[in-house]
């Protein structure tokens, strides 16, 4: 299947213009992001620094919107603060500061999603919600950066029910954090659990090999 068929059927799925769609674009070559990008779609979402790196200068001559959305080593955030638009994966304290310290104030505010963990895996990195509203409160202690909202990787499941559960959770933290900040973005729901995640509230959803089609 075409990556333009692809995409329409995502959009199809989505069926909603309030939810943005990140196109997952790691692993998949520059020719196959011109393509999306020659459909009308701008917003685009990778996951490991080095290889974003090398698409964000070779696609230079394209308005695309770059989002970081994988683990963050606190060794990256200088890369990440230069060349990305938004950060989804922020998971502690210390990558957010480092990320305001770097962030060059010519290039506007980085927009940056806390991550929200979700569940009890240990593995799991991210947020408690209590640690995540505490900082909201401190907003105006990150001058370079603006707290567009939350990130959420819940744990897979196939249970329609389940996955509602986990979302919700994300939903109502969201809610809690606007007594803080002016947030504006929820990015849950991947591939196989957007449906779920829109009817919990979802106001981006992250898609990669349904779009491009498997990675190389």
């Amino acid at each position: 299947m075409s990556i333009e068929k692809r995409y329409i059927s995502v959009k199809s799925r989505i069926n909603n213009n309030a939810v943005k769609l990140l196109a997952v674009s790691k692993k998949q070559p520059i020719s196959k992001i011109r393509q999306l990008y020659q459909l009308g779609h701008c917003t685009f979402g990778e996951s490991y620094v080095q290889e974003a790196i090398e698409k964000i200068e070779l696609l230079s001559d394209l308005a695309i919107q770059w989002h970081f959305i994988g683990p963050i080593q606190s060794n990256k955030t200088k890369y990440l603060a230069k060349y990305f638009d938004w950060v989804q994966s922020v998971s502690s304290l210390k990558i957010l500061s480092r990320l305001n310290r770097q962030r060059d104030p010519s290039r506007g505010k980085l927009n940056v999603l806390l991550q929200l963990k979700v569940g009890n895996e240990e593995s799991k990195k991210g947020f408690d919600t209590n640690e995540l509203l505490a900082i909201c409160q401190k907003q105006e202690d990150f001058e370079n950066i603006r707290i567009r909202g939350l990130m959420s990787i819940p744990k897979p499941s196939d249970d329609y029910n389940v996955q509602l559960e986990q979302f919700s959770h994300c939903k109502d933290v969201f809610e809690q954090m606007k007594a803080y900040v002016a947030v504006d973005t929820l990015s849950i729901g991947m591939s196989s659990d957007l449906e779920a995640a829109i009817e919990s509230g979802s106001t981006m959803v992250r898609v990669g090999t349904d779009i491009f089609g498997e990675r190389e």
